[in-house]
């Protein structure tokens, strides 16, 4: 995978996911973060640090992303959210609009 496919997610610890564009693309907080025009770090880096999302959050998120991917292109599968996930997700998920 070339490095201009992929998006660089860091989070709140400042671990770094890197994760296909497609599938960081399921949000649109972070498609407008990429796609803006303006000259503005994410997007000429490829990378977006959140603040307020921490590791164990941020790396559930990335797998929803590439399980939104599959479930659009037809392959039907369960994704598994644990409860004591449940707010922190769900806030997150407002924030990046996914």
């Amino acid at each position: 995978m070339k490095k201009e496919d992929t998006v660089k997610l860091i989070s709140a610890e400042g671990f770094e996911f890197v994760v296909h564009k497609d599938a960081a693309m399921v949000s649109q907080t972070i498609r407008n973060m990429l796609t803006s025009p303006g000259g503005f770090a994410e997007t000429e880096l490829g990378e977006v640090t959140f603040p307020e999302i921490s590791t164990t959050i941020l790396e559930k998120i990335c797998k929803y992303f590439h399980w939104n991917l599959q479930f659009a292109s037809g392959k039907q599968t369960e994704f598994h959210i644990e409860p004591e996930l449940t707010l922190e997700l769900m806030m997150a998920a407002n924030y990046l609009h996914t």
